[in-house]
């Protein structure tokens, strides 16, 4: 993970609102309901290997070769002998990435909604 205080932060973040639920509801069971959404949502936003993402849909199924990393970095000559850093990718939006994190997300929310007000 490139950014290890951004993790850092949403588990604290995450502390904090698995705290509030405890103090609200005083159940145990929608705290450790709250606690896995959180982790769930932290992992899957920032754990995946965006590199490996940020391909074609199609080219998913297959590992990263050497000419999907040769891509992503700067071809001139100059651009080479000084180091620099990627853009960043997590920015980028790709609407099937958008379409699938939308469902997933969508419907762990629902059933944490729906398992709270009961």
């Amino acid at each position: 993970m490139a950014n290890d205080a951004a993790f850092r932060s949403c588990l604290v973040w995450l502390a904090v609102i698995v705290a509030v639920v405890g103090l609200c509801t005083q159940s145990l069971r929608k705290m450790m309901a709250t606690y896995l959404l959180g982790m769930f949502a932290v992992a899957g936003v920032l754990l995946p290997d965006w590199e490996f993402f940020d391909r074609h849909v199609s080219r998913w199924s297959s590992p990263v070769s050497f000419h999907d990393m040769r891509q992503q970095q700067p071809h001139s000559a100059s651009a080479q002998r000084v180091p620099t850093t990627p853009p960043p990718t997590r920015s980028r939006m790709y609407p099937v990435r958008v379409m699938v994190y939308t469902a997933v997300y969508g419907i762990a929310f629902y059933k944490w909604w729906m398992f709270m007000s009961n």
